[in-house]
């Protein structure tokens, strides 16, 4: 049948699965959003900008394990989706972004917003495509969606110049193509099983793999067959239960002293799906030396990259795991004990000394029981996985690689639209600042956000290596903002809160909690509250241990 190309997009789209997209309208997707309007079985949430809608796209992609979707016009709608775009990129995030550009006439013209998008993103993209064929578009989209979830997930961009979007062509409806995990053969384990069997005081070491691979259950199987404790890198949070006994909490510069101790003294590290960037690997040259590394992983470019490995398995973590599991005896190890009884002092001796903390342990008890925790970055994202145990997979939305300031509110947003679920961000008065305006589609959306804003009047985290590291000399990070944050909410539809002291901490969140709608509280804390430990990448897991045992 023929169609023209904006109708053939949402068909394709649709092949997908595709329910919900985000974006903002433009001259350039005029027939996209004419489609759009026509068609009617799409729901379309426009955000206030379009970094906000691209960090929508990626928050719904976390939480649904799906391939988030997002649109924009060319020129500035298209360069506004580029930080969303990396910020996928960086953390394997399955996302599809669709833009427009000028007709093939004005193509290289510098026509009025013409921009060459498909050049921009070359980096921060699995793929890139320029449509300039009607009779390519189908085939395009369908590979663009097969190649953002196949191996290592990750952002692919279609730019569609306007002609190719009013051209027409025949369209044939096909089902989508499944992405195929990479199977691991038994032989690939038999080494690694041996290897495992050798060691006295392994430890695994979890990573985002274990989340997009879908390889919780295989990751709590193989600790409980090993008796091994468990790490979490930042972004693997959530592939084993923080209530689980052999969790030992997260690893690297923000991390647990238990999880550094277990590093120093284990005599082998087993990485799944985790990269050893330096924020976990501090020093690459001393991090393993001595043991025996496994590393399981479906990029091989990350193999042998930061950490030399003794052995190393390219594959899908799942199907890994899968073949290994059957390959080893259930054994009980005495350095599994003595870990948990590392972690029991950490514990003991940590009493939350800070606001900010207490706010998080009790936002921790008090939420709904299948909550979705967003983060922005700095000081609160690390107190967040510190405090705010994460229990299941695909609950936790965070920007881990690119460390995106004012990611939080826009992946709340697609977080919440995609579950239904009570959401809650929390963000520092920086970050929110950033991307503030997309409170408004919160508010619009009716969506039950609860936005935690640790309002110290600072970038804390810069602001904490300037104290540390730069003789107290606070450049441009005491940033005396004047908002009312209450008011500003109240503005935009949303309720407003205020968390001074420690009596108001359960009355607060109980009533934010209640709510259906946003509800923004401003957690008045102070500028003094520190992320700790606080370490230097290059420096060693020793660091960590003085740090604790001085606290």
């Amino acid at each position: 049948m023929k169609k023209i190309g904006a109708d053939i997009l949402i068909e394709c789209l649709k092949e997908q699965g595709v329910t919900t997209v985000f974006g903002y309208p433009g001259g350039t997707v005029l027939d996209i959003y004419d489609a759009l309007y026509r068609d009617g079985t799409i729901e379309h949430v426009i955000t206030s900008h379009e970094q906000g809608a691209a960090h929508a796209a990626d928050g719904w992609a976390r939480v649904t394990g799906k391939t988030g979707v997002v649109i924009a016009t060319s020129g500035p709608g298209a360069t506004n989706l580029v930080t969303g775009i990396a910020t996928a990129y960086m953390d394997s995030v399955p996302l599809v972004a669709i833009t427009g550009n000028v007709g093939a006439n004005f193509l290289g013209r510098d026509s009025f917003q013409e921009i060459d998008i498909f050049g921009v993103t070359l980096p921060i993209t699995k793929h890139n495509y320029i449509v300039k064929d009607v009779k390519e578009l189908a085939g395009v989209v369908r590979e663009a969606f097969l190649i953002a979830n196949s191996g290592r997930r990750g952002p692919v961009l279609i730019d569609i110049l306007k002609n190719v979007q009013s051209a027409e062509a025949d369209y044939e409806p096909q089902k989508p193509i499944p992405a195929r995990r990479k199977s691991v053969p038994a032989r690939d384990m038999e080494p690694i099983a041996a290897a495992l069997a050798a060691a006295k005081r392994p430890i695994l070491m979890v990573g985002g793999g274990a989340i997009a691979s879908e390889a919780s259950k295989e990751v709590v199987a193989l600790a409980e067959k090993l008796d091994a404790p468990v790490v979490s890198t930042l972004m693997g949070l959530g592939a084993c239960p923080a209530s689980h006994p052999l969790f030992m909490g997260m690893i690297g510069m923000h991390g647990t002293a238990t999880a550094a101790r277990l590093c120093l003294e284990s005599d082998c590290i087993v990485a799944l799906g985790a990269r050893f960037s330096d924020r976990v690997a501090l020093n690459r040259d001393k991090f393993a030396q001595g043991k025996t590394v496994i590393h399981i992983d479906i990029d091989e470019a990350e193999l042998d990259k930061n950490v030399a490995a003794t052995y190393t398995v390219l594959g899908d973590l799942k199907e890994a795991l899968s073949t290994l599991l059957p390959m080893l005896k259930e054994t009980k190890r005495p350095f599994a004990e003595t870990a948990k009884a590392y972690r029991a002092e950490e514990k003991a001796k940590d009493t939350a000394p800070e606001l900010g903390h207490r706010i998080l342990i009790e936002a921790s008890r008090l939420a709904p029981k299948d909550v979705i925790v967003v983060t922005d970055v700095g000081q609160h994202q690390m107190w967040t996985a510190q405090y705010f145990p994460i229990e299941k997979p695909r609950t936790l939305c965070t920007s881990g690689g690119l460390g995106t300031m004012g990611y939080g509110l826009g992946a709340a947003i697609g977080a919440a639209k995609a579950t239904g679920k009570h959401v809650v961000l929390v963000t520092g008065d920086g970050c929110f600042n950033m991307n503030l305006n997309e409170l408004s589609t919160a508010v619009t959306e009716e969506l039950p956000i609860t936005i935690l804003l640790m309002n110290n009047h600072a970038l804390g985290m810069v602001r904490q290596w300037q104290k540390l590291f730069y003789g107290r000399r606070f450049s441009q990070t005491n940033v005396r903002k004047k908002t009312d944050y209450v008011r500003f909410a109240e503005s935009f539809g949303a309720t407003g809160l205020v968390i001074e002291k420690d009596a108001d901490i359960v009355p607060v969140l109980t009533t934010a909690f209640a709510a259906k709608t946003p509800v923004l509280v401003d957690c008045r804390i102070s500028n003094d509250e520190n992320v700790l430990p606080m370490i230097k990448p290059g420096a060693t897991y020793d660091t960590i241990i003085t740090e604790w045992e001085e606290k």
